[in-house]
């Protein structure tokens, strides 16, 4: 009698279409591992990635507004579930594998700083060498599980690796990963900017409020209804048109909200807070946590303190920072 996974793959075989990646013919993992009896190897790395504690601290990792004052922000983690949602929508559409896509879209962020790119900006600078996307990698092949990794299956491990450099990702669920992470992040930033009245409804350039839209859930809309009827055979992106007003988008964010001084203005603050951890740890690590001790023994310490202050959030950035260096309040009774 099959399982109920072994139905799974053959209903596969009807709704995947000819460009998509059919959990049977899966690669594998690092490590070979017995397949589950209910669960695909894809919806697997799905599971995998929620349950792990790198996906959990994303709820306090900025997005883009360092520490704002509100609860309707976007953070890392609604990005990451922003992406998840749209990656998907594009992939059904197109026959390609749901699960697959959702893994790599809820894994693309794993290795982020703390403080969003401007934390990465920072590690690089003190490092010589940072990218959040390998880290996103170390992260779930490494850090997770106390050293053991989480074991993904090679195509979600890639797509992860590469959902930011364009370089080749070998599945087109990938591929969408990469679009719907720069609609994401181009739309709700604007939703964010203009919350937090950087960026009015009248700034917004013509041809990206024609092409587009006005409202983010109309431009998001727009966006994505454009590369299910402009991609095909083996091929992802959108049309002309929409390319042009996506050009328009990308070029009006940096200027307007990404290099704006007040949107900004505390991100200089960023690296005076993780140089001094980054340099008090290089120098004792016999004061990291165990699990990043023996990292150091292995691997070296700059790698071991990298992967721990990589790993931290904004805020456990911050009180680091402030046990560390602040003196502490105290009182004669």
């Amino acid at each position: 009698m099959s399982t109920i996974r072994e139905t799974r793959q053959e209903k596969e075989k009807y709704i995947i279409g000819p460009y998509g990646t059919l959990s049977s013919a899966s690669r594998g993992r690092p490590v070979p591992e017995p397949e589950d009896d209910v669960r695909t190897c894809f919806q697997r790395d799905v599971d995998r990635v929620t349950h792990s504690k790198a996906f959990r601290r994303l709820r306090h990792k900025t997005q883009v507004f360092l520490r704002p004052e509100g609860d309707h922000y976007r953070t890392r983690l609604t990005h990451t579930l922003e992406v998840a949602r749209i990656a998907r929508t594009i992939a059904r559409a197109l026959e390609l594998n749901e699960d697959l896509t959702e893994a790599i879209s809820l894994g693309h962020d794993l290795g982020h700083t703390p403080f969003g790119h401007a934390g990465e900006r920072a590690l690089r600078e003190l490092t010589g060498s940072f990218h959040h996307y390998e880290q996103s990698l170390r992260v779930v092949d490494k850090l997770e599980k106390d050293g053991r990794g989480l074991n993904l299956c090679d195509e979600t491990r890639i797509g992860i690796l590469n959902h930011t450099t364009g370089q080749p990702k070998d599945t087109l669920e990938a591929d969408v990963v990469l679009l719907a992470d720069h609609i994401a992040y181009l739309n709700h930033d604007l939703d964010d900017a203009q919350r937090a009245g950087i960026v009015r409804p009248e700034d917004v350039p013509a041809i990206i409020c024609q092409r587009v839209g006005t409202r983010n859930s109309q431009r998001i809309n727009a966006m994505v209804t454009d590369a299910i009827v402009s991609s095909g055979q083996g091929v992802i992106g959108l049309s002309p048109a929409m390319g042009e007003a996506y050009t328009a988008f990308e070029e009006f964010m940096y200027a307007a909200v990404y290099r704006n001084p007040t949107a900004k203005g505390e991100e200089s603050k960023v690296k005076g807070i993780l140089a001094p951890i980054m340099e008090y740890y290089t120098h004792h690590p016999d004061k990291l946590p165990a699990e990043y001790r023996a990292i150091a023994d292995a691997e070296g310490v700059m790698t071991a303190v990298t992967d721990y202050v990589s790993g931290m959030t904004d805020s456990f950035a911050i009180y680091t920072f402030e046990d560390l260096f602040i003196p502490a309040s105290w009182s004669v009774r």
